[in-house]
């Protein structure tokens, strides 16, 4: 079952961090913390194997948010294509 096919469709948005801008804030971690941990230095890191991870429908809007609060820009939402 694809990613995301549960909360009613296959899951297209993805999560990129821009690790030339990242400083270890770690706001994304406690936003998201069902796809982002955090290293020992306070970095993201993705709990899956995908370098870009798919954002469930139902984590959608708690991803906005990580995008919005990120202090230095460092993450965006994509749909590849």
């Amino acid at each position: 079952m694809p990613l995301g096919a549960a909360e009613g469709g296959v899951v297209t948005t993805r999560l990129h961090i821009d690790w030339t801008r990242c400083d270890g804030h770690g706001s994304c971690a406690e936003l998201l913390p069902e796809l982002l941990g955090l290293d020992d230095f306070g970095f993201p890191v993705v709990r899956f194997a995908e370098r870009d991870p798919a954002i469930p429908r139902r984590d959608e809007e708690a991803a906005r948010h990580a995008v919005r609060s990120c202090p230095v820009m460092a993450l965006r939402l994509y749909e590849p294509g």
